[in-house]
């Protein structure tokens, strides 16, 4: 085996010393570069063949797709190289690097996801001298934590292209086959501030919005009539009201007044669709207020997934896991590999309750077992 690439255990030292944080604020928003390219020295010195590719407007980011073998299928093991931003003085130790105590492997990253690196690295390290009849891939994005726009470049670039993509988020290493997906979006009432011993010389910004949101949550009601899915631990469409700003004075109208709210979709609905509805509802509203009312989004809504549960990478990963397939709450960037062609599925070592937060950690006793079931896909999918 190559000295350049180190044990398992060293490789996860590496990666969760280095910053790579990714927010929508530029004050803890950086580059993931030094990541990328120290997996590409790892992977290079494997075999792999490696391209790095700059996001196109942020050219200190970058994704990676580093390739073993040659064909048109092939299975791809996906992460993110991000981290969400943290606050030092939380830790009970040093978040940037890898702590071993009581069985658990601490640092930032170290479950979501940067630990899944080296384990992914380490499965491979069995196939370099055997042939593949279908490639085996290891893709590692950027910006997953802030705004998918790694994963979105790869999904318009049209690669990688594989059959199988396993995405290496913490589920505790049992397969998913389907989450929601979310939207973040911002209200805009805009009345006329004046005098507030006169309530005719202004419009009054705030009590429009209140009957704004009276109207998102009978949407919230009515689409969770609508749509139900038992497969999930909320079964229905979520929509919360995050925040709310209007106004500067007691004294004074409010002028304007601005909401912020996220609504996160089941599997087979459709997110512009859902958009379209809440502008046909405000729409009148504003007539009826004269107010003026617009709605934008916060972020590129991703789409709800959702990958079949007779697909030939679900039936496996349960045949290996001894798991059903379950859906998760939280996100991915599982709607775009899926996108490239791919069935997907997340299943990764750790648990989703350890992350963003401080002492975040994965259990030491997922590492091994987690190697051996992706050494067991890349037999299954490769050989």
């Amino acid at each position: 085996m190559p000295t350049a690439v180190p044990p398992l255990l060293t490789m996860m030292n590496e990666l969760l010393s280095e910053i790579s944080v990714s927010s929508t604020s530029s004050q803890w928003d950086t580059g993931n570069r030094q990541i990328i390219d120290k997996l590409a020295s790892w992977l290079n010195t494997l075999g792999f063949r490696c391209e790095v590719i700059p996001l196109t407007k942020q050219p200190h980011k970058a994704n990676l797709i580093a390739t073993l073998g040659s064909g048109p299928g092939g299975l791809v093991l996906s992460g993110h190289t991000d981290t969400v931003p943290f606050n030092e003085e939380r830790w009970d130790m040093n978040p940037l690097g890898l702590t071993e105590q009581d069985n658990k492997l601490f640092g930032l990253g170290a479950t979501d996801m940067k630990g899944f690196f080296p384990i992914a690295i380490e499965a491979a390290k069995a196939f370099l001298d055997k042939p593949l009849k279908q490639p085996l891939m290891i893709l590692a994005t950027a910006d997953e934590e802030s705004s998918m726009d790694g994963a979105r470049e790869l999904a318009a670039q049209g690669a990688p292209k594989a059959r199988f993509a396993v995405i290496g988020e913490p589920t505790d290493l049992k397969p998913i086959r389907m989450h929601k997906g979310i939207m973040m979006n911002a209200i805009t009432v805009e009345g006329r501030a004046g005098h507030s011993s006169d309530p005719s010389l202004g419009n009054n910004a705030m009590e429009a919005m209140h009957l704004v949101m009276v109207d998102l949550l009978a949407f919230r009601a009515e689409l969770q009539q609508r749509y139900n899915n038992p497969l999930f631990t909320v079964a229905v469409p979520t929509l919360n009201l995050g925040c709310i700003h209007g106004g500067d004075n007691p004294n004074r109208i409010c002028g304007q007044c601005e909401l912020h709210f996220d609504l996160r979709a089941l599997p087979g609905m459709d997110n512009n669709d859902v958009i379209h509805q809440i502008t046909q509802r405000i729409t009148p509203l504003a007539k009826q207020l004269k107010v003026n009312i617009s709605l934008r989004s916060l972020i590129t809504p991703l789409t709800p997934f959702e990958q079949s549960a007779d697909s030939v990478l679900v039936k496996a990963a349960e045949q290996l896991t001894g798991h059903s397939s379950e859906s998760a709450a939280f996100a991915t960037e599982a709607p775009f590999l899926q996108q490239l062609g791919m069935e997907t599925i997340v299943m990764g070592p750790g648990s989703i309750d350890q992350a963003h937060q401080p002492n975040e950690y994965m259990a030491l006793n997922q590492v091994q077992p987690a190697v051996d079931l992706l050494q067991r896909l890349i037999g299954q999918f490769c050989l």
